[in-house]
């Protein structure tokens, strides 16, 4: 990739430092890293400060030299589980399009909003409903189904931040637009394993989502069902579909290395 015109100086600089405590497993001093980086020792200890803040510099109370961070190695098992987590899931989505016969979602949540990182047609199409959801679109959190499995992995803080930040936009006559309602909302999804889209983010569209959880046990996405609602009825959500998708997002969780029990955990158990 070719160098942009606008980099950033400070991230260039902290680039270069995480570059080079990587590539010395001794860790480095702040002499050796300024005479390295052509470098005022002042300026590569304020961006350390900063970096080992973050935790992605670590300093040994003994040398007193840099070693990287373990805020990377959480990256890193986050970055593994994204780029396991399309490859692992894809059968699973075709197979879970094929037994439903709608179109099956994959989404992750980045800033506030839901990604859509897989889509599998349904073979009825919609009905001659436009369905906006395309790999790469994003949506507001709390008016969809994968929306609401993800907000109900945030902590307490996080939610509020949430619905401070992004606010509660109206997309139809359905949506939940309400702080105090959205929250016993997310507590019912928590309860019961999956969430449901009665059409609040697009009109004639329901959707039921499940979450997929890493190794770890944090969700890392969600997967769901869609179709036009003359079809998605509640009652056939509620007889079959809903097993339906918990069991293939518990199934692509097993696969994630996920090997506790399939249930929705409480905001106190995910911090």
């Amino acid at each position: 990739m070719p160098k942009p015109n606008n980099l950033v100086q400070t991230i260039e600089r902290a680039s270069a430092i995480l570059d080079l405590v990587g590539d010395n497993p001794q860790g480095m001093s702040i002499r050796d890293l300024s005479a390295q980086l052509g470098l005022p020792k002042g300026t590569v200890h304020r961006l350390l400060s900063s970096l080992a803040y973050f935790g992605y510099i670590r300093q040994d109370a003994a040398s007193r030299n840099y070693y990287l961070g373990l805020k990377l190695l959480d990256l890193a098992g986050r970055l593994e589980s994204q780029l396991d987590l399309r490859k692992i899931a894809e059968p699973l989505l075709h197979g879970l399009a094929d037994k439903s016969k709608e179109t099956v979602h994959m989404a992750v949540f980045d800033q506030g909003e839901v990604v859509y990182i897989e889509k599998v047609e349904s073979p009825l199409g919609t009905g001659g409903l436009r369905m906006a959801s395309r790999v790469g679109a994003r949506n507001p959190a709390h008016s969809c189904a994968v929306g609401k499995v993800l907000l109900s992995y945030l902590s307490e803080d996080e939610l509020q931040d949430f619905i401070s930040g992004k606010g509660l936009a109206v997309r139809t006559p359905n949506t939940i637009s309400r702080a105090k309602a959205l929250r016993r909302e997310l507590q019912t999804v928590r309860v019961r394993g999956y969430a449901l889209d009665d059409e609040e983010n697009e009109e004639g569209i329901r959707c039921v989502a499940a979450p997929v959880l890493g190794s770890s046990g944090d969700s890392v996405a969600a997967i769901s069902v869609s179709g036009p609602a003359f079809r998605m009825t509640k009652e056939v959500i509620q007889n079959a579909m809903k097993n339906e998708v918990v069991e293939v997002a518990a199934e692509i969780s097993r696969r994630l290395g996920y090997a506790g029990p399939q249930r929705m955990r409480t905001a106190h158990e995910t911090k």
